[in-house]
């Protein structure tokens, strides 16, 4: 059985996800901050006929929370198959770039930057005992320096400096990542789920958490002929599915 960890997993598109790969037979580690309340999700889930989810805590900005992580996935696993870096903040809306303040981008960058090479980081021992091991960076269409320059793209008006920013950055880490990992058995990639409904967005989005979730599952659980270093969209539907960068 494969195992998965997937960081922010308690609700929204994390949570769906975990629900997909437990349906399909993969061991689900729920990574939550509030080990309670993943506990309490994971009750509903088995109430509800989702078996192999275990909620475990885990702070992407803490190191001893995901050593811990890290350390309880080790001694009941003895690996990790699939990391799913999901945990993400937005800062709040709107972001200048003149008057927001320097602690919000601080905030921001600790979690969805810092915290996520923190994971990456100290999970590799356990990815690289697996066979096949795969790395997946939930990032954002508003992550796209080109798209961003195309005053024709749909999202060319959202200008947060700070969410857009960290997403950039994080897709500079994972193409990085990718390259050093090139000669091995991982896949590391960057997914795009699309403009998702969820507490995120105060559900302004347009499409489900089914779909979102999907969508990373389809481009996470590959083969070895599938591609490493690439940035996977949802919302790009010209038939590749990538994003430019």
């Amino acid at each position: 059985m494969k195992t998965v960890s997937i960081t922010g997993a308690n609700r929204s598109i994390g949570l769906e996800t975990a629900k997909q790969l437990s349906k399909k037979g993969l061991f689900v580690y729920l990574g939550t901050r509030d080990l309670q309340k993943g506990e309490t999700v994971v009750k509903e889930l088995n109430e509800n006929g989702y078996e192999n989810i275990k909620a475990i805590q885990i702070d992407v900005t803490n190191l001893d929370s995901i050593v811990a992580a890290k350390n309880t996935i080790e001694s009941e696993q003895g690996k990790l198959d699939i990391l799913i870096n999901n945990a993400g903040i937005s800062g709040g809306f709107p972001q200048s770039a003149i008057d927001t303040d320097i602690t919000i981008f601080k905030e921001v960058y600790d979690i969805n930057v810092f915290g996520l090479i923190q994971v990456t980081q100290i999970f590799m021992d356990l990815l690289k005992k697996s066979a096949q091991p795969r790395i997946t960076n939930l990032t954002s269409g508003l992550g796209s320096l080109t798209l961003h320059n195309d005053p024709t793209w749909q999202y060319y008006d959202i200008k947060a400096a700070i969410y857009n920013s960290s997403k950039a950055a994080l897709n500079m880490y994972t193409i990085t990542l990718a390259y050093e990992l090139r000669e091995t058995n991982f896949k590391v990639n960057v997914i795009d789920p699309g403009f998702t409904a969820t507490d995120f967005n105060h559900h302004t989005g347009t499409g489900t958490v089914e779909n979102a979730a999907s969508f990373v599952i389809k481009h996470t659980v590959t083969d070895d002929k599938a591609p490493t270093g690439k940035y996977f969209s949802n919302d790009i539907k010209d038939g590749t599915e990538i994003s430019p960068w």
